[in-house]
C-alpha cells in the first residue's frame, strides 16, 4: 500500500488519504451487495488496497436514503471478520458504523478508526466507547436516520449551521473523553442536505475548517452528482466528477476522501500533485 500523505489526524495535508469503501452490505445504493460475503468483501478491498487506498472503510449497514436498520448482531457478522483479515494482513482499517458495541468490537478486530455517520448521536455510548479504545474518531454532521433524513434539510446558512452543529459534538465527544487529536470531522454530504447545499458546503470547505479539525470529505456516487449526468446514467459514472471533488477537495486541504473508486481517485490526485510540482519547479 502506498505510503500515506498525512497518516495522522491533525498534520498538514497536501494531499488526502483515499479511504475505499468496502460495504458488506445487500442493499448498497452504490453497488447493490456484490460485495457481501466475507470472502468477496476481503477480496475487493485487497482490490482496493492495490489501486492506492491508504484506508479501507468497512462497514455492515446500508446508509442509503430510506434504508431500514439491521440488527446489531448481523452487523457484527457482517463487519467483523472482515475487519480481522484485513488487520491480519498489516492494512490500515476503519469501521463505519453507529453502534458502540460494533465500534469496540472492530476496534478489538484490528480497525482503527471508528468511522460514525451520526457523530455520537444515534448511541448515546460510542463516545465513550471510542475514548476508551483510543481510536481515531471521526463525527459526520446528521440530523436523523436515513427514514427521515430527507425531510431535514432546512438551514439559515448550511455551511455554518454544520460548522456549529458539529462544534457541539465536538464539545460533546471531548467530554467523553475523546482526545481532540484523534478527531476529525465529515460535512455529511447527502445526509439531511438537498443537492444545492451539498454544493455550497463543498465550496465552504474553508468554513468547516475554522473548528481547527482535519476534514474528510465523502462525495462518491452520491444523488446530487447523478444529477450532472444523462439520466438513467448508471451509478459507476458518477466516480469521475467524484475524481474531480476529490482533487478540488485537496486544494481545500481535506485530510481524506472516501471514495468507491480509488483507482481514479489516485490518478486523478497523482495529476493535481504533478501539477503543483510543474509550479513549484518553473519558479525554483
Amino acid at each position: 500500500m502506498p505510503e500515506p500523505a498525512a497518516a495522522e489526524p491533525g498534520e498538514s495535508a497536501t494531499a488526502p488519504l483515499i479511504m475505499g469503501v468496502v460495504n458488506v452490505t445487500p442493499d448498497s445504493f452504490s453497488d447493490g451487495g456484490r460485495w457481501f460475503d466475507t470472502d468477496a468483501a476481503v477480496a475487493h478491498a485487497l482490490e482496493l488496497d492495490a489501486a492506492g487506498a491508504d484506508l479501507l472503510d468497512v462497514g455492515g449497514e446500508s446508509t442509503r436514503p430510506g434504508a431500514a436498520r439491521v440488527d446489531p448482531e448481523e452487523e457484527l457478522r457482517r463487519v467483523v471478520p472482515v475487519i480481522r483479515e484485513l488487520a491480519r494482513r498489516g492494512l490500515r482499517v476503519s469501521v463505519d458504523t453507529m453502534r458502540a458495541a460494533t465500534a469496540a468490537a472492530a476496534v478489538a478486530a484490528g480497525a482503527e478508526i471508528i468511522n460514525d455517520v451520526s457523530a455520537g448521536l444515534a448511541d448515546a455510548e460510542m463516545g465513550r466507547i471510542a475514548a476508551a479504545t483510543g481510536a481515531t474518531y471521526v463525527a459526520m454532521h446528521w440530523r436523523g436516520h436515513s427514514d427521515r433524513m430527507d425531510d431535514l434539510a432546512t438551514y439559515d446558512d448550511v455551511a455554518r449551521d454544520v460548522r456549529d452543529e458539529l462544534a457541539r459534538r465536538v464539545d460533546e465527544l471531548v467530554a467523553a473523553g475523546v482526545s481532540p487529536d484523534r478527531l476529525i470531522l465529515d460535512p455529511g454530504l447527502g445526509f439531511s442536505k438537498r443537492a444545492e447545499q451539498n454544493w455550497e458546503l463543498l465550496a465552504n470547505l474553508d468554513v468547516l475548517a475554522e473548528l481547527g479539525y482535519p476534514l474528510l470529505v465523502g462525495a462518491s456516487r452520491k444523488r446530487f452528482l447523478g444529477a450532472l449526468l444523462p439520466e438513467g446514467a448508471p451509478v459507476e459514472d458518477r466516480d469521475l466528477p467524484t475524481a474531480v471533488i476529490s482533487v478540488l477537495s485537496a486544494r481545500a486541504g481535506a485530510w481524506g476522501v472516501r471514495v468507491h473508486d480509488v483507482a481514479g481517485t489516485r490518478v486523478a490526485l497523482d495529476v493535481a500533485r504533478a501539477w503543483q510540482s510543474g509550479r513549484r519547479g518553473q519558479h525554483s
